[in-house]
């Protein structure tokens, strides 16, 4: 009996505990975009979320923890947002095009700090760089996303495991161009992404044709080989 009440005891703790971090999560998303990132506190998140100071540092030592929890929270929600958007009736141009307009739609709305954290992308060794090992997780979840956007295409093995790396650097190339789109609901940004997809889309059906299959999988092979030395994100 006893035994039972202390599991249920742990359990309750590890559910406020849950909600508790999901508060100041929340509190701090808010924060930032209202004044930034940079101008941000943990003391402002903990106000915002009533709660200690020192209870917002047990759950996120940094601001760049809470930023890692919201990459983290952001991979999720689009992975969810895909695979219950897929039919397997949609071509490839149309699961491209869920995937990268679902991702701008998540982040509509925090254009303002995630301009800020984009200046981290040429420093590897900072936490949030997105090409560094800080987010390594969250950057294969996401790769994860658009490889399996290709599952069932007929594209050869070579391209199978070049595509989506390449695409998650286009997708990073889209959503910084949608940060500073000062258009109506970003809709230079959204035509930009549908133009270049259909150019992509177009390159990989004539990829489908045997004789130019043919002709390009020697330089395929190479290409991946190469790639592969210098780290690009593929599958062994």
């Amino acid at each position: 009996m006893f035994k039972k009440v202390s599991v249920a005891m742990n359990s309750t703790k590890h559910s406020i505990g849950e909600k508790t971090r999901a508060l100041i999560l929340e509190k701090a998303l808010e924060i930032f975009r209202e004044v930034g990132f940079e101008a941000a506190t943990i003391r402002d998140i903990a106000k915002s979320a009533n709660v200690a100071t020192g209870a917002a540092y047990y759950y996120f030592p940094s601001k760049e923890a809470i930023v890692a929890a919201y990459y983290d929270h952001v991979q999720e929600t689009h992975e969810a947002k895909v695979r219950e958007s897929i039919l397997d009736s949609m071509d490839l141009r149309e699961r491209l095009g869920l995937v990268f307009h679902s991702k701008l739609d998540i982040l509509k709305d925090d254009r303002k700090f995630l301009g800020a954290l984009f200046r981290y992308a040429g420093e590897p060794d900072h936490p949030l760089s997105v090409f560094g090992k800080g987010t390594a997780r969250q950057r294969a979840h996401s790769i994860g996303i658009f490889r399996e956007a290709l599952a069932g295409s007929e594209i050869s093995n070579d391209l199978r495991q070049l595509l989506p790396g390449a695409l998650w650097f286009l997708h990073l190339g889209a959503i910084l161009f949608f940060i500073y789109d000062q258009s109506a609901e970003q809709q230079r940004a959204r035509k930009l992404v549908n133009g270049v997809l259909d150019l992509v889309a177009q390159f990989l059906n004539m990829t489908s044709a045997p004789l130019i299959r043919t002709f390009l999988q020697p330089f395929q092979g190479k290409l991946l080989g190469i790639l592969k030395e210098a780290g690009w994100p593929v599958e062994s």
